[in-house]
């Protein structure tokens, strides 16, 4: 793969400099490339980054392109001087292929899995990159381009590229980041315990066939199954039909041991009692042998950030003393403390940070994370 390794927050901000930069050329922009697995999220980010702009958008899939009329647009004898027949100034015009945009941009133009395309194709589409213009036609102005490909070798069949191609675009690698996704799904409405789990054993996403992709599609089908433990053999069934065997086999191990044992965010922001909540977090970080379950409350920590950087999230009174509370906990080694009071001093609201701010001993923890 090619460029700098990135996360998808920072693939947004990526893609904004770049468009921006684009914009203010005369002539032809700038290709973005993103690299990364299958089912990552690369062609979904693309669309989101388009559609919170109210850009057009439009996928291309010219992986499936068969014929260079896919591409280039149909052929037609053109003759400007019908009244001279064989004057020798015919010429051969080549229509807009249906993907090509009619209308001014702004939009976005996606060549999804683009090294998965037949090398005709992609000799053809070196136009399009280089001069937004192919043949007869040109795109309409203040539209971006982006290709997404897959890494070359390995187990994916794609057609490599060679220098002439690669430096007509600017390159970046997206990588899966736990955090990052589980902030996703959240906004996505995935089942709770889903995310639990891949905070917790994020080790788990190793782009066989368990990927994003195939783990929504399976947290998707238990979402209304509400006691997974009296359901295993169905649920068992369900992951088979969509991740690896290791996966199913740590999911089923998680139902019957950790989620049962983890906390909510809701609860502990929200409890009347928060000793309560410390009794919870003392047997949750020590299992049945004495073992610190580190990786039990780091996942808890994991998920608090994730709701407290909800769009709709607006804290009381409640919160913000549970909140401080926690970050207080002695039942929470400081590396947690710190990591948590880092991750919200970089993109939690103004009214979250201000809020910990006001408590002398939580303020440290967020100027040591800085």
């Amino acid at each position: 793969m090619y460029g700098t390794k990135v996360k998808s927050n920072q693939l947004k901000k990526f893609l904004e400099h770049i468009f921006t930069e684009n914009d203010k050329r005369q002539g032809p922009g700038t290709p973005v490339c993103i690299w990364g697995s299958h089912g990552l999220g690369k062609t979904h980010i693309a669309q989101a980054f388009a559609k919170e702009r109210g850009w057009q958008f439009r996928d291309i899939p010219v992986a499936q392109f068969e014929e260079m009329g896919d591409l280039h647009g149909m052929p037609e004898k053109v003759d400007p001087t019908p009244e001279e027949p064989h004057s020798g100034d015919e010429y051969t015009y080549f229509y807009p292929p249906d993907w090509v945009p009619t209308e001014e941009g702004p939009g976005l133009i996606l060549l999804d899995d683009f090294n998965r395309a037949d090398d005709r194709i992609l000799r053809g589409i070196m136009q399009l990159l280089q001069n937004f213009e192919l043949t007869s036609w040109k795109l309409p102005p203040k539209w971006q381009i982006v290709c997404t490909a897959n890494p070359e070798g390995g187990d994916y069949s794609v057609t490599p590229l060679d220098d002439a191609m690669l430096t007509r675009m600017i390159h970046v690698s997206l990588t899966f980041d736990a955090k990052e996704w589980a902030k996703w799904a959240d906004s996505a409405g995935l089942d709770k315990r889903g995310i639990t789990f891949i905070l917790n054993r994020p080790e788990t996403v190793t782009f066989k066939r368990t990927t994003p992709r195939t783990l929504e599609q399976f947290f998707r089908q238990i979402e209304n199954i509400d006691d997974l433990e009296k359901n295993l053999e169905l649920v068992q069934m369900l992951g088979m039909g969509t991740l690896d065997d290791v996966t199913v086999g740590d999911f089923l191990n998680f139902i019957r041991d950790d989620l049962t044992e983890l906390i909510d965010p809701e609860e502990i922001l929200e409890a009347n009692d928060f000793s309560q909540i410390e009794e919870r977090l003392k047997k949750i970080g020590t299992d049945e042998k004495g073992n610190r379950r580190i990786d039990r409350l780091s996942t808890i920590c994991s998920r608090i950030f994730i709701c407290l950087t909800r769009e709709n999230y607006k804290p009381g009174i409640t919160d913000q003393k549970n909140l401080c509370s926690f970050l207080k906990s002695e039942n929470l080694p400081k590396d947690l403390k710190v990591g948590l009071a880092m991750d919200i001093s970089r993109q939690a609201s103004d009214t979250i940070r201000e809020m910990l701010r006001s408590d002398s001993e939580v303020a440290k923890l967020l100027i040591e994370s800085m």
